[in-house]
């Protein structure tokens, strides 16, 4: 008999310093398996119903990434050629447009932005390759958001799962200056322990942030509840039906 049970995969949830054992708590409860914590983000297993799923419940989270390549490099050349060698038709359509963006640092770049420009070159030649066509860049609303990790000699290269930042939920219609982030304002709300059993008073709650978090956790509300959308919907192998489920 056929197993059709979708295969495990490796992920890793973003979140703020400090948070991480929070998040962990979360990404169990929700049924993640292989959890690793990590700086300022966990690691886990888990299949693809699983992130859609993550990306929509966790309060915690800043950001879900995909992990494609891991990638030892010692020059610009060497991540060119690793990037070029990311089947990215697989992942996206070069109808689509994308960004890259790059964190961390390495011996063999000056700065990120160059070692992202690199990562771009890499994805525009495959396609030009494979497809015939380019896609193009946009760094305000890109369709398809790539997150470059450097960490001395390696390289991981990730689709970003989420788009926006998770801490956007979707509830406000306008912002306020220097508003506290939701994913901070859930996090503090979980370390006091706060389950929505107890009245929660905030004499100076500005934009409401921490009253609107203490409800959405004593409602056991899905932090992304009010979220139209989200980074995996623009890839390839997005599956509408089990993202209805």
């Amino acid at each position: 008999m056929a197993n059709n049970h979708p295969p495990d995969e490796v992920f890793i949830a973003k979140t703020l310093m400090g948070l991480e054992d929070v998040l962990r708590d979360e990404l169990l409860k929700l049924g993640a398996r292989d959890l690793t914590p990590m700086t300022r983000a966990v690691k886990f297993k888990g299949d693809l119903g699983f992130l859609y799923k993550a990306n929509l419940c966790l309060g915690t989270a800043a950001r879900i990434l995909r992990p494609l390549k891991y990638i030892e490099v010692t020059t610009p050349e060497e991540l060119l050629m690793g990037v070029q060698k990311i089947p990215w038709e697989k992942w996206f359509h070069p109808d689509k447009t994308f960004a890259v963006y790059a964190s961390g640092s390495h011996a063999a770049f000056s700065h990120t932005g160059y070692a992202a420009l690199v990562v771009k070159d890499g994805i525009v030649d495959r396609f030009r390759i494979k497809t015939g066509k380019r896609p193009s860049v946009d760094r305000e609303f890109a369709d398809i958001r790539i997150e470059l990790h450097l960490n001395k000699r390696h390289c991981t290269v990730s689709l970003d799962a989420s788009g926006e930042s998770l801490h956007k939920r979707g509830y406000r219609q306008e912002m306020t200056m220097a508003p506290m982030s939701e994913v901070l304002a859930n996090g503090l709300l979980r370390l006091t322990g706060y389950r929505g059993d107890r009245v929660l008073y905030d004499p100076m709650c500005g934009s409401g942030t921490l009253a609107i978090e203490a409800a959405i956790i004593a409602d056991r509300l899905p932090a992304g509840i009010y979220r139209k959308s989200f980074g995996f919907m623009h890839w390839l192998d997005y599956d509408k039906e089990l993202h209805a489920t």
